[in-house]
């Protein structure tokens, strides 16, 4: 859909006030003694926190009043619909295994979309003190050193290249096995890096980041600030990725073809 200027410039500040509200949430509980952790998932381990919930919580309280009639989806508390066709995405801590650990990787997620896929995105990282924005033409960090311009890593050869992901597993065997193909021809792999791996895309101070398993919610404000720095996120066979799914970000158009053909050789064998 197309957004006018003005509604541009109120979808940013509203995205930033969103940021804001969710901060002195997550601040509140990281790396509190007590922190109660409860477990989403019969089948295994996936925790959330009353910081998850708070921070979710305090960022629809601001949308019920600045942007009560856009359409809401959040990891915690679900759908809302909305009349606008501009829907909010919204993760509050995204790595609260993370979050939980003491980790400075997690971060809030915060997007706006279409139903194309983000326009507009903010991955922040309330204990660094650290936002990412891109979207509307804004491609931007602002941080402890200050603010700057975001723009992704130039082209170099996937042998020089650095691979990010956060669990090593990466998600089935099979596509562990596809990462770890890819994996296994870059100089450099970290794992546990959770939203904060997409972050360092845009900066410009990694190459690639490859997961499966994701939700809409964890994707699209990477997505966004990623697109913004001249990179290029997809699935893992080229195509749309805000949905969740299968998840390929890449710096820029030559490793991105590189790592997408090593995995889809990786599916087909």
């Amino acid at each position: 859909m197309t957004v006018s200027q003005t509604t541009q410039t109120e979808l940013v500040r509203v995205a930033h006030a969103l940021a804001d509200a969710a901060r002195p949430v997550t601040l509140a509980h990281f790396r509190a003694s007590g922190l109660q952790t409860d477990n989403k998932n019969d089948a295994g381990f996936d925790p959330v926190t009353v910081a998850d919930r708070g921070a979710e919580k305090a960022m629809r309280d601001v949308l019920a009043e600045l942007r009560p009639d856009d359409a809401v989806l959040g990891e915690e508390f679900g759908h809302q619909s909305g009349t606008t066709g501009l829907t909010w995405v919204l993760d509050p801590i995204d790595g609260t295994r993370g979050y939980i650990s003491g980790t400075p990787t997690w971060g809030v997620l915060i997007s706006v979309a279409d139903d194309q896929g983000p326009l507009f995105g903010l991955i922040d990282q309330p204990y660094i003190g650290e936002r990412f924005a891109g979207g509307f033409g804004v491609s931007e960090v602002d941080g402890p050193t200050g603010q700057s311009v975001l723009r992704c890593r130039a082209p170099r050869p996937l042998a020089q290249a650095t691979v990010l992901t956060t669990f090593p597993e990466v998600g089935t065997a099979q596509e562990g096995a596809a990462f770890h193909a890819v994996a296994n021809r870059a100089r450099l792999t970290r794992y546990g890096m959770d939203c904060y791996g997409y972050a360092l895309v845009a900066a410009g101070q990694v190459d690639l980041v490859i997961e499966a398993g994701l939700n809409a919610y964890d994707i699209q404000a990477p997505i966004a600030v990623i697109q913004a720095a001249g990179g290029i996120v997809t699935d893992w066979h080229g195509g749309p990725v805000h949905n969740g799914g299968r998840a390929l970000a890449a710096a820029n158009a030559d490793i991105h073809a590189e790592a997408l053909a090593i995995l889809q050789d990786s599916f087909s064998g």
